[in-house]
């Protein structure tokens, strides 16, 4: 039996992913069973939950046509149906970037966007939006030639004038590069779709994982989609070349530009050299065959200035070939299994670690403020049984000594709450001036007062400089937001201070918040938009279209930054306040018990014992309660520290 390495891994990861879901839904279950969760903790609790069950895992494919990249596809993920599912034989090819998800709720369709939406300035990610716009056919995932055929559209073309193709962005009479030919009555034929979703319940997708099939190489430059997107936000991409044709000028534009260097990392970025079956040469030996093959390696890597061993030399039509059949020898010959194993290594681990960090830093917090709240809620009780015991034989003048002490100390904490009450209004107004910062309508204003500039100048200069602006007014922005978030923080910690001071409050440590992310995505943003911006041509006339569709994604995607930017801000100043708030009720509470503890004592000193006995079993179900934390710690802990790889190589 053939092993499916990356499938083996992807499972376990999904696995590793479901356990850790039901471990913080557990916690969630116990926090609320011992009624010590509160609103934002609730709802902090659920944003972990949703993000996990929302885990995705972007594999993209690039090539040029004709590389066999579809056909590598099928290979990795889909052997399973038998025969292909994405089209690849010649003359059928992957026209449109296509993404193969599963989306529950939805029935298994194709959801395809008409090339003529390329006429408009609108992004794919906004028309993804209103699925009106999309032209829908549902599959039968039930009959394997029927999925064929359902997917066959993504290959389709239509031929349109060739003044239509230039209106599209698909054509320029001046581009030596261009591909397309003009027919004798002067038309070109062109995708019929611009965009492709395949959504349908594949075990694989179910868990999470992503499949982008993009068109061939010169989709790149065309679709802003692609280049500033979908592409940067791969977790792994896989750039096809021919073992017989090698390295092209237009693969190395293509590797440098948008694939080697995307987001400044090498990591997640392989190199496939696919069909080497084209190199079994039977009148040549095994070993001559191999050391053609190794050369072609090693000049595909000086090209790409990439080490050898991030080359993988494959066969994904005899990978396909024997996983259908159930042929050992030829997958091994095919060496499918060694790229696998390469994405499974590197792809699944990086991610799970990814996952790690994020999640455990939010628990670290919640387990920390509920800890806090325990202890603080065991030392009240501490003191009140130190207080009641030492009123044991006493005098009714000294219990009404200690309810005179406890009243004073009530006193006095209610007028340090007109103070919290008076700092809560100036929280509030750092906090709207932080929002001003971010705020979604006078980016969309900048956003339209940038497309009016772009629209009114007709050269490179303008626009660059119309973009230049763009970007140093959203990222100036950001950086005000930050500023700000500094200011905040440092008022929260001399409230917290000077409340500890005062009354004797445990110290507590604000929330860090940094706005690193978001100032780091926006240069990436800004240096996708530069690199490829140097590509058009000096006049902007001549590819107004392109420039418009790039700002228009550019756009897009700083408003996306900037909405996630305005919840995690949200989500903060709840975390920041949520310590303060948390302990100013838990002392009025412990104060008013202290106080009501002494009056009954005073009416009935036969109630001292009995409240003495009370407070011990307090006390030790608050004992019980931190012994229960500290196990769901320790059991979140080892679940986080799994490692899913471990489990396939013990399988």
């Amino acid at each position: 039996m053939i092993q499916d390495n990356l499938v083996a891994h992807f499972e376990a990861y999904s696995a590793w992913r479901g356990q850790l879901l039901d471990t913080v839904s557990g916690l969630r279950h116990w926090l609320h069973e011992q009624e010590l969760n509160d609103a934002q903790t609730d709802l902090r609790i659920q944003h972990i939950l949703d993000r996990l069950h929302d885990d995705k895992l972007n594999v993209a494919f690039v090539a040029e046509f004709s590389r066999g990249k579809s056909e590598l596809i099928n290979a990795i993920f889909f052997a399973g149906y038998k025969q292909r599912l994405l089209p690849s034989s010649a003359g059928r090819t992957t026209m449109c970037p296509t993404e193969l998800l599963y989306e529950a709720g939805r029935d298994p369709c194709i959801m395809l966007l008409p090339i003529e939406t390329r006429g408009t300035d609108t992004s794919t990610t906004e028309y993804k939006r209103y699925t009106d716009e999309w032209v829908v056919s549902p599959l039968d995932i039930n009959s394997g030639d029927a999925m064929t055929n359902a997917l066959l559209q993504v290959s389709e073309t239509k031929r349109v004038p060739v003044a239509e193709a230039e209106r599209y962005g698909l054509y320029h009479a001046n581009d030596q590069d261009n591909i397309l030919t003009v027919h004798d009555d002067g038309t070109v034929d062109i995708p019929a779709w611009r965009h492709a979703i395949i959504n349908f319940p594949h075990p694989l997708l179910e868990k999470g994982l992503v499949i982008l099939d993009t068109p061939g190489l010169n989709a790149i430059g065309t679709e802003p989609e692609l280049t500033l997107n979908l592409l940067p936000n791969a977790h792994a991409i896989l750039f096809i070349l021919a073992a017989d044709t090698g390295v092209t000028k237009s693969d190395i534009e293509v590797w440098r530009n948008h694939i080697g260097n995307t987001q400044g990392r090498q990591k997640g970025r392989i190199v496939v050299l696919n069909k080497i079956d084209g190199m079994w040469d039977e009148l040549k030996t095994w070993d001559a065959i191999q050391a053609e093959l190794d050369n072609q390696v090693s000049t595909t890597a000086q090209l790409l200035a990439l080490d050898p061993s991030q080359i993988y030399p494959v066969s994904a039509q005899k990978g396909l070939l024997a996983k259908v059949q159930q042929d050992d020898a030829l997958l091994d010959k095919s060496r499918l299994l060694e790229l696998e194993r390469a994405l499974s290594d590197e792809l699944i681990p990086s991610k799970q670690e990814i996952v790690r960090e994020n999640t455990e830093s939010e628990l670290a917090e919640m387990f920390g403020a509920t800890s806090n709240i325990l202890r603080g809620r065991r030392s009240s009780i501490r003191e009140q049984l130190d207080e009641l015991k030492g009123l044991r034989g006493k005098n009714q003048d000294v219990i009404e000594h200690m309810m005179n002490k406890v009243k004073h100390d009530k006193e006095n904490f209610e007028k340090g709450l007109q103070r919290y009450q008076a700092l809560r209004s100036v929280f509030s107004t750092q906090t709207n001036k932080l929002y001003s910062y971010l705020g979604m309508e006078s980016l969309k204003a900048e956003v339209r007062d940038i497309r009016g500039q772009m629209e009114k100048s007709r050269f490179t200069r303008g626009i660059r400089e119309a973009m230049n602006t763009f970007f140093k007014d959203v990222s100036g922005n950001i950086g005000k937001a930050a500023g700000q978030v500094d200011e905040i923080k440092l008022m929260m910690e001399a409230m917290y201070r000077k409340f500890s001071e005062e009354h004797g409050l445990k110290p507590a440590t604000t929330t860090p918040f940094s706005t690193l992310k978001y100032q780091k995505e926006l240069a990436k943003l800004e240096k996708a938009y530069n690199d490829h911006f140097n590509t058009l041509m000096v006049y902007a006339s001549e590819r107004s279209g392109l420039t418009k569709k790039f700002f228009e994604t550019v756009a897009t995607r700083v408003v996306q930054v900037y909405e996630i930017a305005n919840r995690d801000v949200d989500n903060w100043l709840k975390a920041i306040m949520a310590p303060m708030e948390t302990q100013v009720r838990e002392h009025q509470l412990q104060l008013r018990r202290r106080l009501e503890s002494i009056k009954r004592i005073h009416k009935a000193t036969d109630t001292l014992e009995d409240r003495i006995t009370e407070l011990e079993h307090m006390e030790g179900h608050i004992l019980r309660q931190l012994d229960e934390l500290n196990s769901l710690n320790t059991h979140l802990h080892e679940s986080l520290m799994h490692d899913a790889n471990r489990d396939v190589a013990f399988a």
